[in-house]
């Protein structure tokens, strides 16, 4: 499937996600260094951790409020205030604002949720725009920009940080207030017919996800998503721990006279980034060469893969090995993650897809939690133990899916079976 291809509110949708996250990327670590340098990083940490509460919280509203009132309208309003926030940002950093950074965190705040409220809309507007047979290859496009705007979004806001700090927040504000005019004059409505019926209110909302929680299927899924989530995260956690204090320095290569020699947080550097080129060079066309493979054997055999070069990661110290394993890695997540994100699209109602994709969503920050407990457990747990409890996780993802593979089918097999005719009451 290529680009052009698709229809043109999607296309616009894919190049708007990728115009917010490269500054999300971009902005994010900058907006925490700054507030560390203001009070100091045991305070910013804490500050951080309400903006991801809030940003949870105006997630699950998003959701409701998109299945209720439709994807466009919070579409809108979300972007809107995201924009405005930045715009108020990039004033009291000018130098004619004083500053001030309790009016810097409130604005962040904002655009934070704002930008929470206004996700699960977008993700269900993908959903809305696609098919069964075309989610994998939209999913492995969105994937690519999503790789290639974390990799310039990290190079320009680590270069620019210093000195132009006033100037990134005002090209934000600029984008995303542009972003907002963009979706008024360029998209339309995509929610299903009768999918905006559910009624108002607070306990709607909550009486519409206690029925997300009772769907055992997708509970299934959430939890097998969880379980992939919690090893993807520990290159930022117990691995990056593991190879800043233990990694002995060595030799990486050499050419003559001239010697390239790495440390652990040299070799972390370098398997971050050989990952996303390696996803941005191949990504479309792995999702190509892999196209017609079976999506089930694709995301089984991916998640296998991927969860090999992690337990690698976990125990090895020679740089090639990382080096390898990478690839390995790199490789089982370029099979497995579009696939995943169609097993999503098409496990979800029509009538309550953004509650499900906003709940969904929190495997991402539960996944970060598991990643900070497993920095705590690396402590007294030797690298061939969370080497295991990688697989572990592995493993239990696999199960879940394969699991849930049955299950559907199960489902899809009863529901072909046609009823049988009642008997007559008089025979």
């Amino acid at each position: 499937m290529r680009f052009r291809e698709l229809h043109r509110t999607l296309r616009l949708r894919i190049v708007i996600a990728f115009v917010q996250r490269f500054f999300d990327i971009m902005l994010v670590p900058l907006m925490v260094i700054h507030f560390a340098k203001l009070y100091g990083v045991a305070t910013a940490g804490l500050m951080t951790l309400a903006v991801s509460a809030a940003a949870i919280t105006c997630n699950l509203v998003g959701g409701h409020l998109s299945d209720t009132y439709g994807r466009r309208p919070v579409l809108l309003a979300g972007e809107l205030g995201a924009g405005l926030s930045y715009a108020g940002l990039a004033l009291v950093a000018s130098p004619v604002g004083n500053g001030d950074g309790v009016v810097m965190y409130v604005l962040y705040l904002a655009a934070a949720s704002c930008a929470g409220v206004a996700l699960p809309a977008n993700d269900a507007m993908l959903v809305d725009l696609t098919t069964p047979e075309t989610r994998t290859g939209v999913y492995t496009i969105n994937y690519w920009c999503t790789n290639v705007a974390f990799m310039l979004g990290s190079l320009v806001g680590g270069f620019l940080y210093h000195g132009y700090f006033f100037h990134l927040l005002t090209a934000a504000a600029v984008m995303l207030c542009a972003v907002t005019a963009v979706t008024w004059f360029g998209v339309s409505e995509t929610a299903p017919a009768g999918g905006v019926a559910h009624p108002r209110g607070v306990k709607s909302a909550l009486t519409g996800y206690v029925s997300v929680v009772r769907d055992r299927l997708f509970l299934r899924l959430a939890l097998a998503a969880l379980l992939v989530r919690s090893v993807e995260v520990q290159i930022s956690s117990s691995i990056a721990v593991r190879l800043g204090e233990d990694f002995t320095p060595q030799e990486l290569f050499h050419v003559g006279s001239w010697r390239v020699d790495v440390n652990g947080v040299n070799m972390l550097g370098i398997m971050r980034a050989v990952n996303t080129l390696l996803i941005v060079c191949c990504a479309l066309w792995v999702g190509r060469l892999l196209g017609r493979t079976d999506e089930r054997r694709r995301l089984v055999t991916g998640v296998a893969v991927f969860t090999a070069g992690y337990m690698v990661w976990a125990v090895s110290g020679d740089a090639w090995t990382l080096i390898v394993a990478t690839f390995v890695v790199t490789a089982g997540e370029l099979m497995s993650a579009p696939v995943k994100q169609t097993l999503l699209a098409n496990s979800v109602p029509d009538e309550s897809r953004t509650k499900y994709m906003a709940a969904y969503g929190l495997q991402v920050r539960l996944g970060l939690l598991v990643g900070s407990l497993c920095v705590t457990v690396s402590a007294v747990v030797p690298d061939w133990g969370m080497a295991g409890l990688f697989g572990v996780f592995g493993a239990g993802a696999i199960v879940l899916y394969r699991s849930l593979f049955r299950a559907q089918d199960a489902r899809a097999a009863a529901a072909a079976i046609p009823e049988l005719p009642e008997k007559d009451n008089a025979q």
